[in-house]
């Protein structure tokens, strides 16, 4: 009987250690999704638009899509352009990923505007920059594009006085 006892106990412990690996394993392999939160679908009609921050131009519209661009993590926006808007020269220290959905988008890479230079991208046109990439862009007509990165999102301006964050000050605020 003692034999029979330690047999079955010896199957059962060698029946249990593949199962406990398995259920170990499948939960190592889960905890991605679990991680996760939940999807994010925006129908166009559902985007909500805003004034962009005043660290661009006045006159753009900013729309959050995913993410908070003040937090790291994935974040995916959408930026509204009115006509004959320029973003002067700047660089991010995160990489950018452009995609425009409407109107035509000019980019170019120099630490001056040039118009001459710089590539137009149409609708579901791409473009790149990797961090500290100096790099600039213009519309004649209004035009919207989807930005991609990962923040948090930062700017820097090539040209301290193209930074509307530091605009000089006017002649009745000087003492």
């Amino acid at each position: 009987m003692r034999s029979s006892m330690k047999t079955a106990m010896s199957v059962s412990r060698f029946a249990v250690i593949p199962f406990v690996s398995l259920l170990v394993g499948a939960f190592a392999v889960a905890t991605p999704a679990f991680a996760q939160e939940t999807h994010i679908a925006v129908p166009p009609e559902k985007v909500q638009w805003s004034p962009a921050p005043p660290f661009l131009p006045a006159g753009a519209q900013i729309a959050v899509l995913e993410g908070n661009p003040a937090e790291r993590g994935p974040v995916t926006l959408r930026l509204k352009f009115p006509a004959n808007y320029v973003i002067p020269p700047h660089w991010h220290s995160m990489a950018e990923r452009i995609t425009v959905i409407s109107g035509t988008f000019n980019v170019g890479m120099a630490d001056n505007v040039d118009r001459n230079a710089s590539l137009a991208l149409g609708p579901a046109g791409f473009a790149t920059m990797p961090s500290k990439m100096h790099h600039y862009a213009w519309v004649k007509q209004p035009t919207v594009v989807q930005v991609s990165l990962d923040g948090p999102f930062d700017i820097f301006y090539v040209h301290p006085t193209d930074d509307p964050q530091k605009a000089p000050a006017t002649a009745s605020a000087k003492p």
